[in-house]
């Protein structure tokens, strides 16, 4: 039987009828009409050393509702730029390739940083918050959709059932986030499960009644890189730079929209793409990196709302997350066992050890006062501090564009 349980403070959109794809395309081709849609494709040149980049571009041909395809390239040569290019010149859509490491874009990046405005060298948070820019400056889109190019399971259905929410204009979302199940041979989305649920959780228990935690609690998957929202929406959020991304994007639409105006839906039936490594000795890189930059974004989102920590607190907060993180996986085990599916609760706790170390290092980064990752700024304060930006990111894009054909 299908899932339609609604619960928490957003508004869940579930996956009853599979067979309606055609219809909801159909419909988005005519929301199309009134609210156009551009598709960001955030992607390192890496991604084509795997079969899932050509799959998606594939799988894209026949998306007729989409106005544009904006495709944020990173760590690329301009020999990458030229197979990049002769890729996705077949879609039928209009496509724009952003070449972060080209002269031209380097430039723009250096002048942002020249206004106190700089953004990091590499990363999916300027990868997307760069391809929004650029397509406001364009101007021809309300919707802006965005999803990883590293999906091995990707359809087409994903994107329909990612921009229907927020193309609709009988319905009153700007922003929808994507869901789904993460299964192959076991339970996969280990940071959500393992970390930033139980973590949800325990804030929920010993700070109270929070309306941001039971807005982030509401979400099946918080973590997911699958989102869509309307142009005014990425014209005002500021974002973390770093694996914070999906949880501080969260915030912040919390922030100008309130949950009311915010849905979940589920975009596929099982979704795999390529897995970070643990990297349990090393925190500066893999999952465990990720343990702190989340937990670090999330401390100070609620700090932002008016929560006071203190050591103690914070000290509470870390105990109880090993708790709850040890319950966690007593209910996954479970969860694994009637479905026939494999369960390494050893390989589980370990990794819950390993977010718990995370987590007591974002608390002490946290209570030090240390520097965190830079927020990328809002294109509407960029528009303020540097008036006909967006004219010079159009000349960059297209001049570095062009390069390929002087090479």
């Amino acid at each position: 039987m299908a899932d339609f349980h609604q619960g928490g403070s957003v508004t869940t959109l579930h996956r009853l009828v599979p067979a309606s794809l055609d219809a909801l395309e159909d419909e988005l081709q005519e929301f199309s009409r009134s609210r156009p849609i551009a598709l960001v494709l955030p992607c390192l040149f890496a991604e084509f050393s795997r079969p899932a980049i050509r799959h998606i571009i594939d799988e894209l041909h026949h998306v007729r509702y989409l106005d544009q395809v904006v495709v944020s390239l990173g760590k690329a040569t301009i020999d990458d730029l030229a197979v990049t290019k002769a890729a996705f010149s077949t879609l039928p859509q209009r496509v724009s390739i952003v070449w972060n490491d080209g002269p031209a874009m380097q430039s723009l990046y250096a002048l942002l940083a020249t206004y106190g405005l700089g953004v990091p060298q590499d990363g999916k948070g300027r990868s997307c918050w760069i391809a929004n820019g650029y397509v406001l400056a364009d101007g021809r889109c309300d919707v802006i959709a965005a999803h990883d190019c590293d999906i091995k399971t990707y359809s087409r259905e994903l994107p329909a059932r990612l921009c229907y929410p927020v193309a609709n204009p009988h319905l009153a979302f700007d922003f929808a986030k994507g869901y789904y199940a993460r299964i192959s041979d076991g339970l996969n989305g280990r940071v959500t499960r393992l970390l930033v649920t139980p973590l949800i959780h325990t804030l929920r228990t010993i700070l109270g009644e929070q309306p941001i935690l039971t807005y982030l609690d509401s979400f099946r998957y918080a973590l997911a890189g699958e989102f869509a929202m309307r142009a005014d929406l990425a014209r005002v959020n500021r974002v973390p730079c770093n694996w914070g991304l999906e949880i501080g994007l969260l915030a912040e639409v919390y922030r100008h929209c309130g949950p009311r105006r915010v849905c979940q839906t589920e975009i596929c039936s099982n979704y795999d793409h390529k897995h970070q490594p643990l990297s349990a000795e090393d925190p500066s890189k893999g999952l465990a990196k990720m343990a702190i930059d989340i937990s670090e974004v999330l401390l100070r989102t609620l700090a932002g709302e008016g929560v006071v920590f203190t050591p103690g607190l914070l000290k509470t907060l870390a105990a109880g997350y090993g708790r709850v993180a040890e319950d966690t996986i007593d209910r996954y085990e479970a969860d694994a066992a009637i479905n026939g599916l494999p369960y390494d609760r050893h390989g589980e706790e370990t990794m819950a050890a390993v977010f718990g170390r995370g987590l007591t290092a974002a608390c002490e980064r946290y209570w030090e006062g240390a520097a965190i990752a830079p927020t990328i700024p809002s294109w509407q304060r960029v528009e303020s501090a540097i008036p006909g930006f967006f004219d010079l990111l159009r000349e960059a894009v297209e001049g570095d564009s062009a390069a390929t054909a002087a090479a």
